[in-house]
């Protein structure tokens, strides 16, 4: 009897864990291939906002989009930036000083991230900052759970947003990602657009060419 019981008993796990398989398999066939890309629903409360921050002319091209959008709708903001890049750390100092000199009105912060592999590091070393960089970022999207996610191309992007994918496929957070690609995109999108083509709920384009090549995007004409 007791055998029975046993062999009942894992047989009962065996079908839980075959249906839980094939719950998460078919909700990410649906979130990446059948669920339609579509705009940002206007919410009640503002939304916690994860904004990622990236060297070179990412930094710059993402204020000049915060600069058009009504910040108080996306509050608290969280801004992401590798632990190397102080410069995108001062910008955005002074984009928020400059929006809201009260600082105590609006509320932002300025997180930092470790990057997956730094220039000119040995490969060796990589799977090791690699693993520790995912686990920090992990860490940060689980204790925040953001709302909505927007990023414009940074490397340091891709597992924040993965990690966005994660709750919204577990049905921990319905987290939105928003993925605006650079107007220097013309042809092709980028490496990150592309790693991000199935995950973000939208991704927007700025050529009509890449909307026409890549249909799932989202073509809103120059905005930034």
């Amino acid at each position: 009897k007791t055998n029975k019981m046993d062999d009942h008993i894992m047989l009962l796990m065996l079908m839980v864990t075959i249906s839980l398989f094939l719950l998460i398999l078919s909700r990410l066939y649906y979130l990446m291939f059948l669920k339609k890309n579509t705009t940002i629903k206007e919410r009640v409360t503002p939304a916690k906002t994860f904004i990622v921050l990236g060297s070179g002319g990412h930094t710059a091209e993402m204020i000049k989009l915060l600069s058009g959008m009504t910040l108080k709708n996306f509050s608290p903001r969280i801004y992401i930036a590798a632990n190397t890049d102080k410069m995108s750390e001062e910008k955005i100092k002074a984009f928020e000083s400059s929006y809201n000199p009260d600082s105590g009105k609006e509320s932002f912060e300025v997180r930092r991230i470790s990057r997956a592999r730094n220039v000119r590091q040995s490969w060796l070393s990589t799977p090791l900052t690699t693993a520790w960089s995912i686990i920090k970022t992990m860490l940060l999207v689980l204790r925040n759970q953001p709302d909505l996610i927007l990023c414009n191309g940074p490397g340091t992007c891709i597992p924040v947003c993965i990690w966005g994918f994660l709750l919204k496929l577990l049905y921990v957070k319905e987290t939105r990602i928003v993925y605006v690609e650079s107007i220097c995109r013309v042809k092709h999108l980028s490496l990150s657009g592309r790693l991000l083509y199935y995950f973000a709920d939208v991704l927007v384009v700025q050529w009509p060419r890449l909307k026409e090549k890549y249909p799932r995007t989202t073509y809103l004409g120059k905005i930034m």
